[in-house]
């Protein structure tokens, strides 16, 4: 599974870098930089769903 992060959509409410640190983090604005390139690792895959899920812009999709 990847993560799709449209930064066009980000408004920086930090919801996916304080859910999923482990995959997501801040820039200086506050918007979302994507930590995975690539594939999720299988023990991520919980949280990036989460991220996802948790995004008020649903500026992270979650492909399979």
């Amino acid at each position: 599974m990847k993560i799709v992060l449209d930064l066009s959509k980000c408004q920086g409410h930090g919801r996916c870098y304080s859910l999923a640190p482990e995959l997501f983090e801040s820039d200086a604005e506050g918007n979302s930089v994507l930590l995975v390139d690539g594939d999720v690792p299988a023990d991520l895959v919980d949280a990036a769903v989460l991220a996802a899920d948790n995004c008020p812009e649903f500026a992270i999709e979650i492909e399979r």
